[in-house]
């Protein structure tokens, strides 16, 4: 039996409704993506490569990422957006995030070694492999709290920077709570790649080829910086 043209129709209409986030996401970094940009360039300074990991849900550990990149004074995407994850209880509010509670830190960031269990990778960022005698601090009490130390620490709790997983075996520092670093403000956040994409602690977590990716794209010298956290409380930010 052939169809009618009314069911024709209709079936062509679910389907160009159901391809336009591809075209979408392929053409365009977003409205919101925009709009940061747009207002809170003192935050972006001279920055030229950009990581959005953004949800409207401060209890989701589900983002959407953009990666842009300002070329000749206009932003372009980089790659299509895609689905990523953060802590498994969403972001912290700006200033809140605590050593231990599940959250992201919310706000800007800049992206500093890249490291792996490999004993290179192709990227521009400067890079450290992750060997069984490699570790991060996360005890609050320790002089090395958020620290990457080489040698089993002095201390309560760390992890290991080469896991028994993959999680670590491609990513980025986050410099969030480095300089200065504030006992108990969080600790150990990382851009990493995902465990079946589920939740993390606190890092932002992507498909191993996404992280791959974003590595090779990477360049020191367009001083890279991460956005994180809810377009509501991003957009939030007083411009300064």
């Amino acid at each position: 039996m052939n169809p009618s043209r009314h069911e024709v129709k209709t079936i062509a209409f679910i389907v160009s409704i159901a391809i336009l986030p591809i075209l979408f996401s392929c053409t365009t970094y977003g409205r919101f993506v925009k709009k940061f940009i747009t207002h809170h360039t003192a935050q972006i300074g001279e920055s030229e490569q950009l990581i959005f990991a953004t949800s409207r849900d401060s209890s989701s550990s589900v983002v959407t990422i953009h990666a842009v990149e300002r070329n000749n004074g206009v932003w372009q995407i980089v790659f299509p957006r895609f689905v990523g994850s953060v802590g498994e209880k969403g972001f912290a509010a700006i200033g809140e995030k605590r050593e231990g509670d599940g959250k992201s830190p919310s706000g800007v960031f800049p992206l500093g070694i890249a490291f792996g269990y490999d004993p290179s990778v192709a990227t521009k960022m400067p890079y450290r492999q992750a060997t069984e005698d490699d570790f991060w601090v996360d005890d609050v009490n320790s002089e090395d709290y958020n620290k990457w130390v080489k040698g089993k620490p002095h201390a309560a709790s760390w992890e290991k920077m080469r896991r028994d997983d993959d999680q670590y075996k491609h990513g980025v520092v986050i410099e969030y709570n480095t300089d200065p670093i504030v006992k108990g403000k969080g600790s150990a956040i990382f851009l990493h790649v995902w465990k079946d994409g589920g939740p993390t602690l606190g890092c932002v977590s992507m498909p191993e080829e996404m992280v791959l990716k974003i590595l090779g794209w990477l360049d020191p010298a367009k001083k890279p910086l991460i956005i994180m956290g809810t377009e509501s409380e991003l957009r939030a930010m007083r411009p300064r």
